[in-house]
């Protein structure tokens, strides 16, 4: 199965997303998935296989239990191929980054200024005497 292939199902995508936090049990897994896309344990199982049998993760035992991670090497290959399209966006984002930037600078300019306007609390106060 083609990289993309393994990775073009939401389910699957959804559990790298867990195991990207770390390392997790099946029944952990299986509960998450469950919820979210109300599909059975043993289709969780089933895309639990497709991930180990294409490389995106690995599985161990710890007594009763089996604990999957990420295998990032499936991961740096795609980053690897996706590095002949970074050109297409990145000035792209580099610009929306300049922008953002810039709107950033412009609000906080424009709230000084604003701040230097207002007049203190004192000097609302009615005076009296």
């Amino acid at each position: 199965m083609h990289a993309f292939d393994v990775l073009g199902d939401p389910v699957r995508r959804r559990i790298l997303e867990l195991l990207a936090d770390g390392e997790q049990s099946a029944g952990a897994i299986s509960a998450t998935v469950q919820a979210e896309f109300a599909i059975s344990q043993p289709a969780v199982s089933q895309h639990l296989k497709v991930l180990r049998d294409n490389g995106f993760a690995s599985v161990r035992r710890d007594g009763q239990r089996r604990l999957y991670s990420v295998d990032s090497a499936p991961l740096r290959d795609i980053d690897q191929w996706l590095g002949t399209f970074r050109r297409f966006w990145t000035p792209h984002l580099d610009a929306l980054a300049t922008e953002i930037a810039r709107g950033k600078r412009q609000r906080r300019s424009e709230g000084m200024q604003h701040d230097r306007r207002q007049p203190s609390d004192e000097q609302d106060a009615p005076q009296r005497g």
